[in-house]
């Protein structure tokens, strides 16, 4: 089965895809950096750094042929609460219809579509949908955790799934992982020592994060270690024990590994690798050279390769009867 994956990032949906017996043949995003990661994982699918709107689907049939998958995660950062400027977000949800134009032309037997939940709210998107049914798919649409897809990280993401021969079906939830914070953390440690801690209290330490600190003791108990939110706000009290899965990563950097070193607390920043692990990339998928800030945007804007597996498969399972 051969796939193209449009916006591919980093490539969580075709090392999940793969995962579920596809091969990459495509992909297409405008960022060098995912483009690069791109094709270092996955070096015999030809990649195309450009805009969707630059690309001309013939093209694909022209240079790479048949598609039998295809895969998109449009831009999806102006699907979250307006923050101004209209005609901007405006235009960044369209690209959904970029889906759209290449399915008319490559006729995928399937299709993907993955997003946040808020696209769902988008005033287009009933049209956007029915769109898809008028080119000929069968269409099922839900949103999935992670969390029930042996992922480490409670991650919930809108699917809508696409089949020209009958009508597909999400994959069924399992039981909630038994991974957890625990699982990630150290993956990827250099061997030349630890990633390196300190106290959280300092002179230089935010009140507002010594505060949060406090309330996890309070709450957790003294000696227990912990994850806190260290950038940001959030609604959920600033933190979470170690043994349920991460809460949703994103593409800031965020998270603090907190622990008691016998005369009181330290903490570190989750380091990448440990974000990767959150979001079910396996040890082998590599990451091309770039800052720690951009590394960080392109794990917390992919899609978890166990989550898109799960759908993959239901989708080839459903046609093998």
């Amino acid at each position: 089965m051969r796939m193209f994956d449009m916006f591919c990032g980093g490539g969580g949906s075709s090392r999940g895809a793969v995962l579920a017996g596809v091969t990459p043949v495509a992909a297409l995003d405008m960022w060098k950096l995912a483009t690069d990661t791109y094709q270092m994982n996955f070096s015999d699918a030809t990649i195309y750094q450009m805009k969707a709107g630059s690309l001309s689907p013939a093209r694909i049939v022209r240079e790479v042929g048949k598609i039998d998958l295809l895969l998109a995660s449009p831009e999806c950062t102006s699907h979250s609460v307006a923050k101004g400027n209209r005609p901007r977000c405006e235009k960044s949800r369209a690209t959904a219809f970029e889906v759209i134009r290449f399915a008319k032309v490559l006729r995928p037997r399937w299709l993907v579509v993955e997003n946040v939940m808020q696209m769902r709210l988008w005033h287009r998107f009933d049209e956007w949908h029915r769109k898809i049914r008028a080119i000929g798919y069968n269409t099922s649409v839900g949103v999935l955790d992670a969390q029930y897809y042996c992922t480490p990280q409670s991650r919930r993401r809108l699917f809508v799934v696409g089949d020209l021969e009958d009508m597909p079906s999400l994959p069924t939830p399992g039981q909630r992982t038994q991974k957890t914070v625990n699982s990630i953390l150290g993956r990827g440690e250099p061997n030349d020592g630890p990633w390196s801690f300190s106290p959280v209290i300092s002179p230089n330490r935010a009140k507002a994060t010594i505060q949060r600190a406090q309330r996890a003791v309070e709450e957790l108990g003294d000696g227990v270690p912990f994850i806190m939110v260290y950038y940001g706000s959030d609604g959920a009290g600033g933190f979470q024990a170690l043994d349920r899965p991460l809460r949703t990563v994103t593409t800031l950097d965020r998270f603090a590994f907190v622990r008691p070193n016998g005369s009181g607390y330290e903490m570190r920043m989750l380091q990448p690798p440990e974000l990767a692990a959150a979001m079910g990339f396996p040890g082998h998928h590599v990451w091309a050279r770039s800052t720690r800030r951009e590394r960080i945007k392109l794990i917390g804007n992919a899609v978890c390769p166990p989550v898109m597996r799960a759908v993959v498969k239901a989708l080839i399972d459903r046609a093998r009867g």
